[in-house]
C-alpha cells in the first residue's frame, strides 16, 4: 500500500470519527497550553522573585502554576478517555467492515486461504488503528504542537543556540526516517507469520482427534514451535531496531544539553542571557526534546499501524461476489427450471473440470450425478449454487443467466446438504433455524419430525436446546446428516442440493431418510451426489460424468439396459452389496480394524 492510500485510509478514519477527535484535539489545546505555564514561569521566579526580591510576586505565580498543573490533570484524563474510546470503536468498526467484506468473498478465495489466517488477520491487524485514532497520534499532534511553541520561544532567547539545537535534531530526524523505512517491513511481516502461526494452531485443535489418533502430538509441537521461533526473530528484530533509536535519541538529548551548557554559559557571562533566561530555555529545550524522543516509541506504533493498514488494504481490494448486483437483476419467484449450455470450466487455467456440459433439469424433477472421484460432480453442484461461475457457455435458471442476477436474490431460493455437514457450535435449534431465522417451533418441530431427528433428540436431557458442539461433535455422523437436511427442509427451497445426504446413515435410517427427501424434493428441482447408486432409482434423470463430460444420461432403467458405464458401475456396487450380505463378519472385522 502507498503512502498515499494510507493517508486515504488515514482521512476515511478521521472522518468517521471527526466528533470525538475534534473534541479531543481542542482538550489537547487546553493540556498543551496549561503545560506551558510551569517552564514559562522559571524565568519570573529566577529574575523577578528571587533576583529582585519581588516576593509578592510569588503567590500568583505559584498559583497560576498549581491552577495549571490540575488543568492539565483533568485534560490529560478527559483526552484518553475521548480518544480511547473513539480508538476501540473504530477498532470494532474496522473489524466488522472487514469480517462483512470477507464473508462477501467468492468461494474460489476461501479454497485457497486457512480460516485461522483470516480470524488472525480479522481480529489482529485492526489494533494499530488504536495508534492512528488514539494515544499515538495525539501524542505525535501534542508534541509537535508544543515543539513549534517551544521553537518560537527559544528563538527570541537565543537563536545562536536554537539554530545549534535544531541542526542536531534534523540530523537525528534523517536517521529516523531511515529507521522507520527499515520498521514497517519488520512489523508487515510480523502480522503475516503471526496469522499463519493462528491459522496453524486453529487447525490442530479443531482437529486434534485426527492428531491424538496418528500420535502426531509432537510433530504439531514442532510445526508450531518453529513458526513461534520466526515470530521471536522477527520480533527481535523490530526491538533491536527500536532500541537503537532509542539509545541514539539518548545521545541526541546529550548532545544538545552539551551545547547549551556551553552557548548558554557563554550567553550569560556576556550579557547576553539571563541566568532566569537560561532556566527558561532550558524547560523550554526539554519541551522541544520530549517529542523527539517519543518519535521512536510513537513512529513504532505508527509503523504497526500502517503494516496493519497493508494487510487490511490487501483484503479490502478484493472483488466481492456481489460487487455488481446493484446493477444486475433482481430475481423474485422461481419455478426451478435449470440448463446448462455448453459450459466449461476449471480452477486452474488450461485444465478444465468442466467440458461443454449441456442439459436440462425440468422444474420439480430430480436429477442424479454419478461418476468417478474427480469427475466434476461437486463442480457442477458448485455452478449451480452460484459459488462458481462458467468460463464459457451459460447456467439458466428460469431463463436467468446466473451470471447476470441478484446472488442474494437467487441463493434464497436455494437449500444445501453438502457431503460436508457444517454445524456450529451452539443448540439444536439455533443450527436447524439457521437456514430460517424468522421459522416458529412448530415449523422447527416438523422439519426435525420428517428428517427423523425427534427420536434422538428427545433422549437428550435438554432436548431441542441441547449444545452438540463445535462442528456438531456431541452428535454421532448419521446424527449431523440428518441436522443438515432438516435444515434444509426448514429453508423451503425451490431448488434443492444433497451431496451424499445419505452417506452417514446405516441401512435402517437410509431408508427412514431416503423416506423423508422424497418429501422434500417433492415440487423442488433436486440435484443429487451419490455414490451408493441404490439411493438415486427415483431419480427422473441420471446424469454418468467422467473426466469433466457427460458419457450417459437417461432414467435408472434406461442406463441399465444401455449396458454401459453406469452399469458397470451399478453391478459392481450390488456385487460388493451381496458378497457384505453373505460374508457379514468380514465387514465387521474390516470395520473393526
Amino acid at each position: 500500500m502507498s503512502w498515499r492510500d494510507a493517508w486515504r485510509y488515514t482521512r476515511e478514519l478521521f472522518h468517521a470519527h471527526r466528533r470525538r477527535l475534534s473534541l479531543g484535539f481542542f482538550l489537547l489545546l487546553i493540556n498543551r497550553a496549561a503545560g506551558l505555564v510551569l517552564p514559562a514561569s522559571t524565568k519570573f521566579v529566577v529574575d523577578d522573585v528571587l533576583g529582585k526580591q519581588h516576593l509578592h510576586l510569588l503567590t500568583p505565580v505559584v498559583g497560576a502554576v498549581g491552577l495549571a498543573m490540575v488543568v492539565q490533570a483533568v485534560t490529560s484524563f478527559s483526552l484518553s478517555q475521548v480518544i480511547g474510546v473513539a480508538a476501540q470503536r473504530a477498532i470494532t468498526d474496522m473489524r466488522r467492515r472487514l469480517q462483512e467484506h470477507v464473508l462477501h468473498l467468492p468461494v474460489r478465495f476461501f479454497d485457497k486461504t486457512q480460516s485461522g489466517n483470516l480470524v488472525a488477520r480479522i481480529m489482529t491487524d485492526p489494533e494499530g488503528i488504536r495508534n492512528l485514532v488514539g494515544t499515538g497520534l495525539v501524542q505525535l499532534l501534542g508534541g509537535l504542537l508544543t515543539a513549534l511553541i517551544a521553537v518560537g520561544v527559544l528563538f527570541y532567547l537565543n537563536w545562536l543556540l536554537t539554530v545549534t539545537t535544531l541542526l542536531i535534531f534534523v540530523v537525528f530526524g534523517a536517521y529516523m526516517a531511515f529507521t522507520f523505512r527499515y520498521v514497517r517491513p519488520i512489523f508487515r511481516e510480523r502480522s503475516r507469520i503471526n496469522a499463519e502461526l493462528t491459522a496453524r494452531l486453529t487447525e490442530s485443535l479443531g482437529g486434534i482427534r485426527v492428531v491424538k489418533a496418528y500420535c502426531a502430538e509432537k510433530r504439531e509441537r514442532l510445526t508450531f514451535a518453529e513458526g513461534a521461533h520466526r515470530l521471536f526473530r522477527n520480533i527481535r528484530a523490530s526491538m533491536t531496531a527500536v532500541s537503537l533509536t532509542t539509545a541514539v535519541a539518548t545521545v541526541v538529548l546529550g548532545a544538545i544539553a552539551v551545547t547549551m551548557m556551553l552557548l548558554g554559559t557563554r550567553a550569560i557571562t556576556e550579557n547576553y542571557m539571563t541566568v532566569g533566561d537560561l532556566a527558561m530555555y532550558i524547560f523550554f529545550s526539554s519541551l522541544l526534546a520530549a517529542p523527539i524522543v517519543q518519535i521512536a516509541a510513537i513512529g513504532t506504533q505508527l509503523s504497526e499501524a500502517y503494516a496493519g493498514l497493508d494487510r487490511i488494504h490487501d483484503l479490502m481490494s478484493l472483488t466481492r461476489e456481489d460487487s455488481d448486483d446493484a446493477h444486475k437483476v433482481p430475481v423474485g419467484h422461481l419455478e426451478g427450471n435449470v440448463v446448462f449450455e455448453d459450459v466449461w470450466f476449471s480452477y486452474t487455467p488450461g485444465q478444465p473440470v468442466l467440458r461443454g456440459i449441456t442439459f436440462e433439469a425440468p422444474a420439480g424433477t430430480t436429477t442424479a450425478l454419478v461418476g468417478p472421484s474427480g469427475a466434476g460432480k461437486s463442480t457442477l453442484i458448485g455452478l449451480v449454487l452460484a459459488f462458481h461461475f462458467p468460463e464459457r457457455g451459460v447456467v439458466r435458471v428460469d431463463g436467468y443467466d446466473l451470471t447476470k442476477v441478484r446472488l442474494r436474490d437467487y441463493r434464497r431460493h436455494l437449500g444445501v446438504v453438502l457431503q460436508d455437514n457444517f454445524l456450529f457450535d451452539g443448540t439444536i435449534l439455533d443450527n436447524v433455524r439457521f437456514s430460517n431465522p424468522r421459522a416458529g417451533l412448530e415449523e422447527v418441530w416438523a422439519a426435525l419430525r420428517i428428517a427423523h431427528c425427534d427420536e434422538f433428540i428427545r433422549e437428550f436431557p435438554d432436548g431441542i436446546h441441547t449444545i452438540i458442539g463445535e462442528r456438531g461433535v456431541r452428535l454421532s455422523g448419521g446424527q449431523r446428516q440428518r441436522l443438515a437436511i432438516a435444515r434444509a427442509l426448514l429453508a423451503d427451497p425451490t431448488l434443492l442440493v444433497l451431496d451424499e445426504a445419505t452417506s452417514n446413515l446405516d441401512s435402517e435410517r437410509e431408508a427412514l431418510i431416503q423416506d423423508a427427501l422424497r418429501t422434500l424434493r417433492r415440487g423442488r428441482t433436486t440435484f443429487v451426489i451419490a455414490h451408493r447408486l441404490s439411493t438415486i432409482r427415483s431419480a427422473d434423470q441420471i446424469l454418468v460424468l467422467d473426466n469433466g463430460e457427460i458419457v450417459e444420461r437417461g432414467t435408472h432403467a434406461e442406463l441399465l439396459a444401455l449396458g454401459g458405464r453406469y452399469k458397470a458401475l451399478y453391478d459392481k456396487q450390488y456385487a460388493a452389496e451381496l458378497e457384505r450380505f453373505i460374508n457379514p463378519g468380514e465387514e465387521i472385522l474390516v470395520n473393526g480394524a
